[in-house]
């Protein structure tokens, strides 16, 4: 990572205080911890409705979401109703259907604005992207997924179906394969579910062998992967260990029609001189 970026932003970690999601990275103790609060019953409705639309490819009917949710239907349109109206749900009057509303892209633009992390890593990622003239995303691993925060597109105007906010398994990337290796695996097997689905022929999808991957990833220290999620790509990662449990993750896509010895060294390289710099920084804040 070239000196002056690392100066620059080593500043602005510098005066830019401690962010409280940062401080408080390390692991929580688990005895005395408080007990989960009841739900309530309306609230967990709102939030399973929304996680639905959000991971519908296509607007769905009250229909589509009674046969998802199996909540009554009466209930069900009073609170599309209550949604359409502040804006977190969109309806589509002709074909009577529903989709995810505007307002729920602000809060997910805001959870990215004050993200400590994306905030220091986007700088990063912008010298990265210049330095290998390949396409960098950031991700944080969310249950067996990782979830896109950021990417920096390369000039090659490489295409990948990696938008903020997208969902992917972790056992078929290189981002999800770098947080897995950082545990266990027994901690591997309790966050994956017990069948690895393929989205290419090329996914990994037995255990045993995704553990043997891992073996080697936790030896060499990046992970890596080829057409397991995307046919033609590969794709290097490296996990971002400034927090316990390791959560995020720094990766670079490339055509593997271009990806020889010499610019997988210069991929691999880039990355863990990357990482270190976002590292260092964000253990800066915490303290």
């Amino acid at each position: 990572m070239a000196e002056p970026v690392r100066a620059e932003l080593t500043e602005q970690a510098a005066a830019g205080g401690t962010p409280p999601s940062v401080a408080a990275g390390e692991t929580p103790a688990v005895s005395g911890a408080p007990a989960r609060p009841a739900a309530v019953k309306s609230a967990d409705r709102t939030i399973e409705l929304l996680e639905v639309l959000s991971r519908s490819d296509r607007p769905m009917t009250l229909t589509d979401l009674h046969r998802a949710l199996n909540y009554p239907k009466s209930s069900l349109y009073m609170l599309l109703q209550t949604l359409v109206s502040r804006g977190w749900v969109e309806m589509d009057p002709q074909r009577s259907s529903y989709g995810i509303g505007v307002r729920a892209l602000l809060v997910g633009t805001s959870y990215l604005d004050h993200d400590p992390v994306v905030r220091v890593a986007i700088r990063v990622m912008e010298q990265l992207r210049k330095d290998v003239n390949e396409t960098v995303h950031l991700a944080r691993l969310d249950g067996s997924d990782v979830v896109y925060l950021a990417s920096r597109e390369s000039e090659h105007h490489l295409r990948v179906v990696s938008r903020v906010g997208r969902r992917l398994p972790a056992h078929a990337t290189s981002l999800g394969k770098a947080l897995l290796a950082e545990r266990d695996p027994e901690e591997v097997d309790a966050l994956l579910p017990e069948r690895l689905d393929p989205l290419t022929p090329n996914t990994v999808t037995d255990r045993a062998a995704l553990h043997d991957q891992l073996t080697r990833f936790r030896a060499q220290g990046y992970a890596h992967e080829r057409e397991e999620n995307t046919p033609g790509l590969g794709c290097f990662a490296v996990a971002l260990p400034y927090r316990t449990p390791v959560i995020d993750a720094l990766s670079c896509s490339v055509p593997v029609a271009r990806l020889d010895g010499e610019h997988e060294r210069q991929i691999v390289a880039a990355l863990l001189d990357a990482a270190r710099t976002i590292t260092d920084l964000l253990r800066q804040l915490a303290r």
